[in-house]
């Protein structure tokens, strides 16, 4: 059986020092900045950058994007989407 979204969420969570959720949620700035920092996404330590450009870097970091251009990079993670993200910190 493949893992849900929320298993993949949760195992990417946990690959970059997060707490796991019991129920289903989005990732946080924190998290997205946390993933950034593990895929080498350089992002401004002091200030957080919108969640649509973390999005966008990590895409862009794992091979799911050609650019990093935030406008262009779409909403939150999707199941295909997740499995290279947690693929990609597996083999960190």
């Amino acid at each position: 059986m493949s893992p849900t979204v929320d298993d993949l969420r949760n195992e990417i969570r946990r690959a970059v020092g997060r707490y796991e959720r019991v129920e289903s949620t989005a990732f946080t700035k924190e998290a997205l900045a946390a993933i950034c920092d593990a895929v080498d996404d350089d992002i401004e330590a002091n200030r957080l950058p919108p969640k649509s450009r973390m999005r966008a870097g990590i895409r862009h970091r794992v091979g799911l994007a050609d650019g990093d251009d935030p406008d262009r990079s779409g909403g939150p993670f999707r199941k295909a989407e997740l499995e290279p993200i947690a693929t990609a910190l597996r083999n960190e």
